[in-house]
């Protein structure tokens, strides 16, 4: 049970959506006299080159982050399930149309295909989101489909179409359960990929634009300035650490515990 990356994320969470709370200082106030701070009793974490607090707007960049890593991971997961569950049960045509749509988006590296879509949008979070699950679906769609075949080929599946038991019905009671697992290690995996991809296309400028923080902006402001100014890129790169170290531990840990049930089975 990986306890220390569950109590890191649950750290990171409880931080930026309830920090605000405990810490008063606002994380769009500018302070002229003091202008790239370092770390002290007055500011914990620093300020950046207009002034404003580090920590402050970490707990604010961090609820936009995490929004976008939840959602985007949730959707595109969703989307893999869905897709890829009918893929492997209905066969045939759709089957083949699944695989050529697949093959498209494949066809263009991921993080590319975001970068040409987000250039013809003005970017939010909830943009972002949209994106991100429409370029992030195809792995988890891939591993449904593929566990969908195994499935279909069991006799009492066989029994049940034979029977003319209803689709759906034979969809969400018996094929459901068994790709749950791939589905909860896909979406804790695509949230540190998603806050990977929505820091990446922010630190390029692409991103959320300002008023709105993410640790992707805060991260790109403090670059012209970090040979000065190390703290600001630091806080928000190591808060991006934490967060993507701790789903890939927990997503690890997921899949070894799907793998010891097949192996049961």
């Amino acid at each position: 049970m990986p306890i220390y990356s569950l109590a890191i994320f649950f750290f990171v969470f409880l931080f930026s959506f309830f920090g605000g709370f405990f810490y008063s200082e606002d994380a769009y106030t500018l302070h002229s006299q003091a202008i790239l701070v370092a770390p002290s009793f007055e500011y914990l974490l620093g300020t950046d080159r207009l002034g404003r607090d580090i920590l402050a707007r970490l707990m604010e960049g961090g609820k936009v982050s995490l929004i976008i890593g939840v959602g985007s991971a949730f959707i595109a997961s969703f989307l893999g399930l869905i897709l890829g569950s009918i893929a492997g049960y209905f066969r045939g045509n759709v089957d083949k149309a699944f695989i050529i749509t697949v093959d498209l988006f494949l066809t263009f590296p991921t993080f590319f295909l975001l970068l040409a879509l987000v250039s013809y949008v003005n970017a939010s979070a909830w943009v972002l989101i949209v994106i991100i699950s429409i370029t992030g679906w195809m792995t988890t769609a891939r591993l449904i489909r593929s566990e969908s075949f195994k499935i279909g080929s069991q006799p009492y599946i066989k029994i049940l179409n034979i029977a003319k038991v209803s689709k759906i019905k034979i969809l969400l009671k018996y094929y459901a359960p068994i790709l749950a697992p791939i589905y909860f290690v896909s979406f804790t995996f695509g949230v540190g990929g998603a806050i990977l991809a929505e820091s990446g296309l922010s630190f390029l400028g692409l991103g959320i634009v300002a008023p709105q923080m993410s640790w992707g902006t805060i991260l790109s402001g403090g670059k012209d300035v970090v040979e000065i100014a190390w703290w600001v890129s630091f806080f928000p790169g190591f808060m991006i650490f934490l967060v993507t170290f701790s789903l890939i531990n927990i997503s690890n840990y997921l899949q070894q515990l799907t793998n010891k049930k097949q192996i049961q089975n």
